[in-house]
C-alpha cells in the first residue's frame, strides 16, 4: 500500500471492527426472488466469481449491478431486486468471499474482501462490455456502489485509484457505511461524480459502524453529504428503518417485524430515480424532485 495510505495498527483494529459490524448471521431463510440463474465468471487473477442473473420477462431497460451486504447473499434482497427486475432491469449480483454462503469464505476474513469486492465488480464491467449501467447495494455492497460512481475509497494493497476501469450512469446506495478509516474517508465519498439515491433510515443505527446515539444513523449519509452539491445527489431518510428494514433484506434472521412500509416508500423512490437517471426520463426526474420533502415518513433532500 502507498506510503499515504499507510495505516496504524490501531486505525486498522477500528477499520476491522466496523467492517465486522456489517457482518451478519447465516440468513435461516430467504426473501421471495424472482426467477433467476446464476452464472460463472474469473476475474483478471483467476478467481471464479459465481454471478446471480435476473432478467425481466419482457424488453429489457438496462442494467443493475448490485453488491450485497457483509455476510449476506443476492438471494436476500429479492424485496430490492423484483420490482427492479419487473419494471424491465436485468440485475447481477456476485456472491462476494466474505458471504457466509462463499465456499472459500474462511480464507477473506475481515478486511481481506474489500480487494476481492472491486476484483469481482471488474469483472462484471468487464461481463457487460461497453453496455451502460447503474451501480447498486446496501451497507458494504453501498460502499462499493459509489465507488462505481467514482468515489475513491482507500485502495487495498495491490490496488491504485482509479478502482474501476469506467463509471455507472447512476448510483443507488441502501445504508451505506459511515467513513471508515481503512476503507473510505470523507473526502473519498465526495468524489462521487455520478447522480446518486443514498438511503438510510431513523433506527439504521448497526452496532460497531455507526455511533449508537439517537441520531447514529445520520452516519449513512455520508456520501450524500460530502458529494459536490448541483450533481443530483439525493439523500432518502425512512422514518422507523433498520438497517435490514426488519429482516426484509440482507438477513432474514433479524428480529422483526418485517418493515415493509418503509421498504415500499424505498423502492417508489428508487424506482422514479432508476427511471430518471438509469433511463433517462425527464418525467421521472420531475416526478422524484416533486417528492423532496423535509417531512417523515420520507424524507428526501436534494443537491
Amino acid at each position: 500500500m502507498p506510503d499515504n495510505l499507510s495505516l496504524s495498527r490501531r486505525s486498522l483494529l477500528i477499520g476491522s471492527a466496523a467492517v465486522a459490524g456489517m457482518l451478519v448471521a447465516r440468513p435461516a431463510l430467504s426473501a421471495t426472488v424472482p426467477a433467476s440463474s446464476v452464472i460463472e465468471l474469473r476475474t483478471a487473477e483467476g478467481r471464479a466469481v459465481s454471478v446471480t442473473e435476473w432478467r425481466p420477462a419482457g424488453r429489457m431497460r438496462g442494467t443493475i449491478l448490485f453488491s450485497h451486504g457483509a455476510a449476506s447473499a443476492p438471494k436476500y434482497y429479492g424485496l430490492i431486486v423484483g420490482p427492479w427486475v419487473a419494471a424491465g432491469w436485468r440485475v447481477l449480483a456476485p456472491l462476494h468471499v466474505d458471504s457466509t454462503e462463499h465456499p472459500q469464505t474462511a480464507q477473506f476474513k475481515g478486511l481481506a474482501s474489500w480487494k476481492a469486492r472491486i476484483e469481482d465488480m471488474r469483472a462484471l464491467i468487464v461481463h457487460v462490455g461497453d453496455e451502460p449501467f447503474v451501480a447498486a447495494g446496501h451497507s458494504y455492497g453501498g460502499l462499493v456502489a459509489t465507488m462505481m460512481g467514482g468515489a475513491e475509497p482507500v485502495p487495498p494493497e495491490g490496488l491504485q485509484l482509479p478502482l474501476m476501469p469506467r463509471l455507472a450512469k447512476a448510483v443507488i446506495a441502501f445504508s451505506p457505511p459511515p467513513p471508515i478509516s481503512v476503507l473510505v474517508t470523507e473526502q473519498g465519498y465526495g468524489a462521487l461524480g455520478v447522480p446518486a439515491l443514498i438511503q438510510t433510515g431513523t433506527l439504521d443505527i448497526p452496532p460497531g459502524m455507526t455511533p449508537e446515539t439517537a441520531d447514529g444513523w445520520k452516519a449513512h449519509l455520508a456520501p450524500f453529504e460530502a458529494a459536490a452539491p448541483g450533481g443530483q445527489r439525493y439523500g432518502l431518510v425512512l422514518e422507523g428503518a433498520n438497517h435490514y428494514f426488519g429482516g426484509a433484506i440482507c438477513d432474514p434472521a433479524q428480529p422483526g417485524p418485517r418493515q415493509l412500509a418503509p421498504l415500499e416508500l424505498a423502492n417508489q423512490r428508487a424506482a422514479l430515480f432508476l427511471e430518471g437517471f438509469g433511463a433517462g426520463s425527464g418525467k421521472a426526474r420531475r416526478r422524484l424532485d416533486a417528492v423532496v420533502t423535509d417531512a417523515l415518513p420520507a424524507r428526501l433532500m436534494k443537491r
